[in-house]
């Protein structure tokens, strides 16, 4: 998507020339107390095809028809944060109202196709995504991965977002890297944004599989393939923002896109160890996989 905004969006690329149509445009507005009022018992709220989204002290947002955001942040709020939730939550509910279905986690590039990293919190994707940075593959996205079916096929393919990564202290030094490299992201002083300019893929890819991470108590990792079933509930599961659905009136759209997906999409499970650091071969285990489906499909 071309964005036309009002706020500068240093993690984005920013396009020179003259653009005669936008997709999206960001506006900025100044506070508004008809806004607050509607938002003082819940942060979420959608009323005549505007769905707003309250960031306490941060912002208010308000999506409209996958076209436009406003963004009313509040006095004195950190940019950062604003953006973070810019780029995070309202994206993702502009992509549903693109009929985009968003899934949350990473996304690698593997010979020409995208297998998207999905998992809970702390599951460890964004590491493992890094992982396969460090290993020369390119990333299309992380955090919100934007999916689109043809309409006469179960064909997928992933759109990148932009070139950074969040990655936590911990994970940064595991990976060989140095966290004084980078800027935290706003008052979490221990969780960074890296920038993944040289390793990011700027075109969209089929999407040939999803992998389910999880973290276990083996001391080893395993992978398996998940049935049709399972796939479903996975998709379902780690749709991003899914608890918004039913404030969209999406829940049917989504349940036809997913079920589209696992009709024809490999879903798998890869558990990792709870303790240590195993990302390097869990690259290792995702590519030798791929690898074996490209014997089975030649």
């Amino acid at each position: 998507m071309n964005i036309k905004s009002k706020i500068v969006l240093p993690e984005a690329y920013e396009i020179h020339g003259i653009i005669s149509e936008f997709d999206v445009e960001i506006e900025l507005n100044p506070p508004q107390e008809d806004c607050q009022d509607q938002l003082t018992t819940a942060n979420y709220r959608f009323d005549n095809g505007r769905f707003l989204f309250h960031v306490p002290e941060t912002a208010i947002y308000s999506i409209t028809s996958g076209t436009h955001i406003t963004v009313i942040p509040y006095p004195g709020a950190d940019e950062a944060k604003i953006r973070l939730f810019l780029l995070g939550t309202c994206m993702g509910v502009l992509l549903m109202q693109r009929g985009i279905l968003p899934l949350h986690g990473s996304a690698v590039v593997i010979d020409g196709k995208v297998y998207a990293i999905v998992g809970e919190s702390g599951a460890g994707k964004s590491t493992l995504a890094a992982a396969f940075v460090r290993a020369g593959y390119p990333l299309m996205t992380d955090d919100v991965i934007a999916v689109s079916l043809s309409h006469d096929s179960a064909a997928a393919i992933v759109y990148p977002s932009y070139p950074q990564q969040k990655l936590w202290e911990e994970s940064i030094e595991q990976l060989g890297l140095h966290s004084h490299n980078y800027s935290s992201i706003y008052q979490r002083v221990n969780k960074y944004a890296v920038p993944i300019r040289s390793q990011f893929c700027r075109e969209p890819l089929p999407l040939a599989g999803v992998v389910e991470l999880i973290k276990a108590s083996e001391p080893e990792p395993s992978l398996k393939a998940y049935n049709r079933l399972e796939g479903l509930h996975v998709l379902n599961v780690h749709t991003y923002r899914n608890s918004l659905l039913h404030l969209l009136n999406l829940q049917q759209w989504q349940f036809q896109s997913i079920a589209r997906l696992a009709s024809g999409l490999p879903v798998y499970q890869l558990r990792r160890p709870a303790d240590g650091f195993s990302a390097f071969s869990l690259v290792d285990q995702i590519v030798s996989l791929t690898n074996k489906r490209e014997v089975v499909i030649s």
